[in-house]
């Protein structure tokens, strides 16, 4: 999957999908690592205001919210790991939300990826299969 501001690409990204609920439950849990390139996009039936927490998360990530075009709504950027037993704060999309992007805690700003941006899905993702 690509990133792009005005069709320039921004940065490219090699991403697991997330498309079914025990897949959007598990979401990055329990990894120690995400290379800088990697992520996990999550793809919902529907756009709608999402909500994600970082419960069991071992790595700090970035979290872009983009509507049913692939518009970038908003990030949370370098959102911290969140262990039991204490209390996760929830990140939340700035409106409805159909994709989302988690990358490696602070690659969104030192790729300038900002707000406004779009998310172009490759044709494996759009068709939903896995890499």
């Amino acid at each position: 999957m690509r990133v792009l501001r005005a069709a320039a690409e921004l940065a490219r990204f090699a991403v697991e999908l997330a498309d079914e609920p025990e897949e959007w439950r598990r979401g990055l849990m329990h990894r120690p690592a995400l290379p800088p390139q990697g992520g996990m996009l999550f793809v919902f039936p529907e756009a709608a205001p999402r909500t994600f927490w970082m419960l069991n998360t071992l790595i700090p990530l970035d979290i872009l919210f983009a509507d049913a075009t692939g518009r970038i709504l908003n990030i949370h950027h370098h959102v911290p790991p969140c262990l039991p037993p204490r209390r996760c704060p929830t990140y939340p999309s700035a409106g409805a939300a159909k994709y989302v992007l988690e990358i490696a805690g602070g690659q969104a700003r030192a790729l300038g990826i900002a707000a406004g941006d779009t998310l172009q899905l490759d044709e494996r993702l759009e068709h939903g299969t896995r890499r």
